[in-house]
């Protein structure tokens, strides 16, 4: 028989072990969608921004309003789905799926189960902004769960944004993992957010981290409502900037769950 192995823990270490184990379970779920229906995207959980002025980016797509060919829930997925097409003055349309009004929070868990578009010029993301009316950007923050540009296949960004740490001045605070299978297989991807960090996960393996510096809003504006983002931009300051791949069209991300844990 194999002897049993010698486990020695120190006080402190049982505390936060048995403290982690403690957390988790008293979480529970506030907010969710299973997508396990057909047609649509569910009205009373999700609204659309709309709109194709280029959202501050400079992205090509148009966000629809209600179109099933942008977004849409299938076999138990949610699609949203980046297309070549002309409306208006823009060359693509695509979605933007919103939970402000109908899902706001502050603290908690996210998890968002999907599996990502490919292809030179598609810029997918899954991200949160502060729910102010009027939102002031970037004061009122920003959380990038996950981004991915579609000339740096497999490699995942997250980013916090607010007034003292943002990308147009250089000094956003970001991270990347390496997912090379992100547009073959779904992933996981999280964000866990308490009044002293905010970190995000894949697969529940952190990988990035942003800590409470306690002076101001102007580095911690993440202690109000936030609302969640769904979308596909096309082009863009970023995402657009080796070009477009117009034969890589239509392209589709695929949602298999939202959840929302307190």
């Amino acid at each position: 028989m194999k002897p049993f192995p010698l486990i020695i823990l120190s006080f402190s270490t049982l505390i936060v072990c048995f403290g982690n184990l403690y957390g988790q379970s008293r979480r529970r779920l506030v907010w969710s969608d299973e997508f396990n229906y057909t047609g649509l995207p569910d009205s009373t959980k999700w609204g659309y921004d709309i709109g194709g002025a280029g959202w501050g980016n400079d992205e090509l797509q148009f966000y629809t309003f209600q179109q099933t060919k942008n977004a849409r829930v299938e076999n138990g997925h949610l699609i949203i789905e980046a297309r070549k097409e002309t409306i208006g003055t823009n060359a693509y349309s695509s979605a933007r799926l919103v939970t402000k009004g109908k899902g706001d929070w502050t603290y908690g868990h996210i998890d968002v189960r999907a599996k990502l578009p490919k292809g030179r010029g598609t810029w997918p993301a899954i991200w949160a902004l502060g729910s102010t009316i009027p939102l002031t950007w970037p004061d009122d923050g920003e959380i990038d769960i996950m981004e991915h540009v579609g000339y740096d296949q497999g490699v995942i960004h997250a980013s916090i944004h607010c007034k003292k740490y943002f990308h147009s001045i250089g000094t956003q605070k970001t991270a990347i993992i390496s997912v090379p299978d992100c547009s073959e297989v779904f992933h996981v991807y999280s964000l866990d957010w308490t009044p002293e960090t905010i970190t995000m996960l894949i697969d529940k393996k952190p990988y990035f981290s942003f800590h409470n510096e306690h002076i101001d809003k102007t580095s911690w504006p993440f202690n109000a409502p936030f609302h969640l983002l769904l979308n596909i931009a096309v082009g863009g300051s970023w995402g657009g900037q080796k070009g477009v791949d117009d034969t890589v069209f239509p392209q589709r991300m695929e949602i298999d769950y939202v959840r929302v844990y307190q």
